[in-house]
């Protein structure tokens, strides 16, 4: 009977906890607030939300302006209450300035969309980074030499290679690091790192002469050339809590620093296999110690304490790319990640 009234106890708070999840308004959130340029979408949820990863919940599409989906720069935002729970939506406004609940006035957006996160600390990275099956790789054309018999070229310099494409325009790749999970050790993909860009100007069977017309470093032999892609991220996904139970690691740190702080850009052994979706937001948990206790001198593994928040924002079938957007403490790799 006991047993069946801690079953009973257990069922009745995991359905309180549940029923409490869901979008919390800070103590101190606005009635009103105008976007600003440099805000992020982000920034704005975390005015209202102590827990941003709900903005979808919240977020109501106002039919009565322009784009109603997206948010720009001078844009008012208000809280409003929709059958009894809160909203947030933009507002027109008249020309004058007066902000107006009128489906008769339209507003105009001005600048661009505010995005997500900020994007100036995922642009490099996205253009430097790709990951590939090592196939792909292997089977890719790769550079010969140089004009004048140069083993290193840059931007301006002409290059020959060797395999065959259809493409007018090639990256030039150079591998990088093979991820493997720390745990299982499965393969969860292989980094091709962007050295540069150039332009095929003649195709002799196997043989490719192309113009270099950007590179980041020297070119070397046996670089390997690939087809560019847009590596572009869309400015407007919204910030969201994951769709499944996360429980992953961060296993890299773009740049290689031992101690990861706010807008560093991490490598989590998760990806689309497991739900992870571009605007997932994760939280990082530093791993407990491990004492000695006094008494029975047993090994006790202390609770992991949360330390900081991430989001993803670009994924892969085994693996994703993240940035840390709040870090209470240093990260680093190993530590945990999991739903908010």
């Amino acid at each position: 009977m006991r047993k069946l009234l801690y079953v009973l106890t257990a069922v009745l708070l995991f359905i309180q906890v549940a029923h409490a999840a869901g979008p919390e308004l800070r103590s101190d959130h606005p009635d009103r607030y105008t976007v600003v340029k440099g805000d992020t979408l982000w920034d704005i949820s975390s005015r209202f939300l102590d827990n941003p990863w709900y903005w979808p919940e919240i977020w109501h599409a106002n039919p009565q302006v322009e784009n109603p989906h997206l948010i720009y720069p001078g844009d008012v935002l208000a809280l409003v209450y929709i059958d009894g729970q809160p909203r947030v939506t933009k507002v027109a406004r008249s020309g004058n300035g007066v902000v107006k609940l009128s489906p008769k006035v339209r507003s105009t957006p001005i600048d661009t969309p505010v995005p997500t996160i900020p994007l100036d600390a995922i642009e490099g990275f996205l253009s430097d980074t790709r990951i590939v099956d090592p196939e792909v790789l292997d089977a890719a054309p790769y550079v010969l030499e140089g004009e004048d018999s140069r083993i290193v070229t840059g931007a301006g310099d002409r290059i020959y290679a060797r395999g065959k494409t259809d493409a007018d325009t090639l990256g030039v790749f150079r591998r990088s690091k093979a991820y493997h999970d720390p745990d299982t050790n499965e393969f969860l993909g292989l980094e091709a790192k962007a050295i540069g860009a150039a332009d095929v100007k003649e195709t002799n069977g196997e043989v490719l002469t192309l113009l270099l017309k950007r590179t980041d470093e020297e070119v070397r032999i046996g670089d390997r050339l690939l087809p560019t892609e847009d590596r572009r991220i869309s400015p407007t996904f919204n910030p969201s809590a994951p769709d499944s139970d996360i429980d992953g690691t961060m296993i890299a740190v773009e740049g290689g620093v031992t101690q990861i702080g706010q807008y560093d850009v991490v490598v989590v052994n998760r990806g689309t296999r497991e739900g992870l979706k571009p605007g997932n937001v994760l939280a990082v948990f530093e791993a407990g110690n491990t004492v000695t206790d006094p008494y029975t001198k047993e090994a006790v593994k202390l609770p992991d304490e949360r330390a900081g928040l991430m989001m993803i924002f670009q994924t892969y079938e085994k693996m994703s790319y993240g940035l840390v957007l709040k870090a209470s403490r240093t990260l680093a790799v190993g530590d945990r990640v999991g739903n908010p």
